[in-house]
């Protein structure tokens, strides 16, 4: 928790109020797709919260809310397998270009370094400039890999905690 924002772990009942924040079809410019119906939200939500099917991997996935007005703006969520966390953000396009989602994405990063991580990845559009720009100042670099949805492969190290 900062000042300005709380992280609380998902729940179905988030469901209703997350999508308005994933409503705007930009959102969905690098990542594809469109925004969820609620019935498509709440089943991706029921998978998210059951977990992985492997004993070795976790999931957490996290809402980012605005404190002062109790409202979601955003999500933070990691895979996490071993010491390696694959890191993901995404936070409304209303709240945007505001800081939040280096604040939230450095407060989920700071605890995940407690739970362990001690690597971070995270899979970002070439063109996200945001996005990239938000990796570098979590202390990742690009390493020039593509995944398979021709994402870039961005890496880097977490201090202990």
């Amino acid at each position: 928790m900062t000042e300005r924002l709380a992280l609380a772990r998902l729940r179905l009942s988030d469901a209703w109020e997350m999508q308005t924040v994933l409503a705007e079809p930009a959102l969905y410019r690098f990542t594809g797709g469109s925004p969820p119906s609620l019935e498509q939200l709440e089943e991706r939500y029921r998978a998210q919260i059951a977990g992985p099917d492997s004993p070795d991997v976790s999931w957490h996935n996290w809402i980012v809310r605005l404190r002062a007005e109790r409202s979601a703006v955003g999500f933070v969520q990691a895979t996490v397998t071993g010491d390696t966390a694959d890191v993901a953000w995404l936070i409304g396009v209303p709240w945007q270009r505001r800081g939040i989602a280096l604040e939230a994405a450095s407060l989920f990063c700071g605890w995940l370094s407690t739970q362990g991580v001690r690597r971070l990845a995270a899979h970002i559009h070439p063109d996200h400039v945001a996005s990239a720009r938000l990796a570098r100042r979590l202390g990742m670099v690009a390493t020039g890999v593509l995944d398979t949805d021709g994402e870039q492969i961005w890496s880097g190290q977490l201090a202990s905690r």
